[in-house]
């Protein structure tokens, strides 16, 4: 059993996502119920106000979908690249707080910017330079540049 827990606690991060999913889920399944109990009453507006209902939970489940797809892709290329041994070497100088020092992180950055222009068609680098957008605290770039490399990775991967 405690192999289990050790296993357990080792992907904080997935047990997240699965709580937050199952939270969202919960949600979605509740105001789905509303709409539809709206939706089956009597009068215009509130079937109105029902089916109305039904658009936060199609939008809720859009999201949903496409966040733990990226999610799937990004693990499967950080998988692909830790074997090939491609990743970024997590060997930047931290806070006593565990945060990156952002001096460094920035130090870092060209060279990951500089693989990107000189190879823009490699996922592997656009993967990288997110890496190092998301060490320097850039969090928007950093998801932008790992969707780019989402799309890379999917037109370079034979569809089975």
């Amino acid at each position: 059993m405690s192999t289990f827990f050790s296993g357990l606690f080792q992907n904080k991060a997935k047990i997240g996502v699965l709580l937050v999913t199952v939270l969202l889920v919960f949600y979605i399944l509740v105001v789905a119920q509303r709409g539809w109990l709206l939706l089956t009453s009597d009068g215009l507006v509130t079937k109105a106000m029902g089916a109305a209902y039904f658009v936060l939970p199609a939008v809720g489940v859009w999201a949903l979908v496409r966040e733990l797809l990226f999610g799937v892709k990004t693990e499967k290329m950080a998988r692909i690249l830790a074997d090939e041994g491609g990743l970024p070497v997590d060997n930047l100088p931290r806070t006593p707080g565990g945060r990156i020092v952002r001096e460094a992180a920035d130090a870092e950055f060209p060279k990951y910017q500089a693989e990107v222009e000189a190879d823009p068609e490699q996922w592997r680098a656009w993967f990288r330079l997110s890496c190092a957008y998301d060490a320097a605290g850039d969090r928007k770039r950093a998801r932008s540049s790992m969707r780019e490399a989402g799309k890379l990775f999917s037109a370079s991967v034979p569809a089975s």
